[in-house]
């Protein structure tokens, strides 16, 4: 059985969310999905808009999620491998980043590969919060 792993805030869930998602249950028998809990993203200096419970359980909601699971730190070579999962999805906004090409070493010594897929294209959670807060302050 091939277990994919991948991991995200998931706030202001949109269409980028849900191809990440349905393109890596494609590429695997059980995808596994961890949600970052408020904590760590106020530790990287953001908000989460929807809170954290309300964000598990639409992750855990969508048909091509497996299992939804906290994300309380960014270890997620630790994760990967408590979870037996051979294969990690992200966005390849993080390809060819230096970060994300010491992750691929270290990540290939245990035997796991990182799958990058296509951002979707003039959505993000960013943007949607920057016309919200541009929609609240007219």
């Amino acid at each position: 059985m091939t277990i994919g792993y991948t991991t995200g805030v998931f706030d202001l869930f949109h269409i980028g969310h849900l191809n990440l998602l349905k393109n890596a249950k494609g590429m695997c028998d059980r995808l596994v999905v961890g949600v970052t809990v408020d904590e760590l993203v106020a530790y990287k200096h953001k908000q989460a808009f929807i809170p954290f419970e309300d964000r598990i359980e639409i992750v855990r909601s969508i048909k091509y999620v497996d299992a939804a699971i906290p994300q309380y730190d960014m270890d997620k070579l630790a994760t990967c491998k408590k979870l037996g999962a051979s294969i990690m999805f992200v966005g390849d906004d993080w390809y060819g980043t230096e970060k994300w090409e010491d992750y691929e070493r270290m990540f290939a010594k245990e035997g796991i590969s990182i799958v990058y897929f296509p951002y979707t294209k003039g959505i993000s959670s960013t943007k949607i919060n920057d016309a919200l807060l541009k929609i609240r302050n007219q």
